[in-house]
């Protein structure tokens, strides 16, 4: 920026978008000078490098503005886990199905692992029907994102809400000024998360796990 600039002569662009042409260095600064702006390189790998005529504080006040407002509007991916057991008893069931249904509400996904262990593991379908229930019993808050499958002594489906239900809970979210309290139910835990790179230094995407085991 301005003096700090080292190339002989710039590409210059004035302060709303036009194209001025190569002019030296000096020339450049003097118009910078003459209405009171800074002289920001824009493009320095290019030759020559092109430079902007603007208000370079004003510039970066409006990047922090912008900045902020992505990070309050982005939405987090976040993924809770629910185990079940293959003979859950009735009554756990409900509670954990209960889980999921505020899982989903509040826009999250739901990793649901059917455990089994002993005998249990030759009667995979006891897992499948168990997981098939409760896709039927939240069709209308969630869909199946990731079909039953085994994973060594585990079965992992893996539920996602549906984009009205997800929609409504970030406008729920925001209409509180900022991201929901977690539950005794929910200790934090890191997940992927996608974040513009102009946003990553200030803020990172975090996921939670509830990790509620089945008797």
């Amino acid at each position: 920026m301005n003096e700090q600039i080292r190339a002989r002569e710039v590409r210059l662009v004035g302060p709303e978008g036009e194209q001025v042409g190569i002019v030296p260095l000096e020339r450049a600064l003097q118009l910078a000078a003459d209405v009171d702006l800074d002289l920001v390189e824009v493009a320095p790998m290019a030759r020559p490098p092109v430079c902007k005529l603007m208000d370079f504080g004003k510039f970066k006040y409006e990047s922090a503005l912008k900045a902020r407002e992505a990070r309050r509007n982005q939405q987090q991916t976040v993924i809770k886990e629910m185990k079940l057991r293959p003979k859950i008893d009735p009554h756990d069931y409900e509670t954990k199905k209960g889980h999921v249904v505020r899982f989903l509400k509040a826009g999250d996904k739901v990793k649901v692992t059917i455990m089994f262990r002993g005998r249990e593991q030759s009667r995979p379908e006891l897992g499948y029907r168990l997981l098939r229930r409760l896709e039927s019993e939240i069709t209308e808050l969630g869909y199946v994102e990731s079909a039953p499958k085994q994973d060594g002594r585990n079965m992992i489906m893996v539920l996602a809400p549906h984009r009205a239900v997800k929609a409504s809970a970030v406008a729920a979210t925001a209409s509180r000024g900022g991201p929901r309290e977690r539950t005794a139910e929910e200790p934090a835990t890191a997940v992927a998360a996608e974040s513009a790179a102009s946003e990553s230094a200030a803020a990172g995407e975090t996921g939670t796990t509830a990790d509620t085991s089945g008797q």
